[in-house]
């Protein structure tokens, strides 16, 4: 992936780890776990870390979003997003994550389906596996045709705890 030079970070608190996040003048190009997340991009920390700027507008905004979204109160993201970092096809399937209801679930089949491509199921999953914008582009609401909980790049642990928070799985489930 290649994210736009302009990118700036900051990091924020959250009831299942510390969250960096990421964006541009277009918008919110990133969220990732900062512990055990894969696909987590190099830029995020070490010599060639992107710089931090808590003041920026959109980081801002997505903090508060973020902490009414893990306190309950909020279902949706109003936020400007910055994708460019995908491809193409990448791209299409991180729009069609958006448009999974908040608490519900679908298969990568349907995410395919819903983009017109009902074959590429495995294309699908690289791509929800690439998405930056964890949480904010719903990955964590795609399921296996089975209906069980596969991948997800800030672990497993976390999806459930996402799908519980959003009334998808019963407390009983694993």
């Amino acid at each position: 992936m290649k994210f736009n030079p302009s990118t700036v970070q900051t990091r924020v608190a959250s009831p299942l780890g510390a969250i960096a996040i990421a964006a541009t003048e277009q918008g919110l190009a990133g969220l990732w776990f900062i512990e055990q997340q894969r696909h987590l991009p190099p830029e995020v920390a070490g010599p060639d870390a992107w710089p931090e700027d808590a003041a920026h507008p959109v980081l801002e905004q997505a903090r508060r979003q973020l902490g009414e979204y893990f306190g309950g109160k909020r279902q949706d993201f109003d936020l400007p997003l910055d994708l460019a970092c995908g491809t193409a096809f990448q791209q299409s399937v991180w729009q069609a994550l958006r448009g999974i209801v908040h608490g519900q679930v679908i298969s990568y089949a349907e995410v395919g389906r819903r983009i017109g491509n009902p074959a590429a199921v495995r294309a699908v999953g690289g791509a929800v596996g690439r998405n930056p914008l964890s949480i904010i582009v719903p990955c964590h609401r795609v399921m296996g045709s089975n209906g069980t909980l596969t991948g997800y790049g800030g672990g497993l642990v976390r999806k459930t705890a996402l799908l519980r928070l959003e009334g998808a799985l019963q407390a009983s489930l694993p």
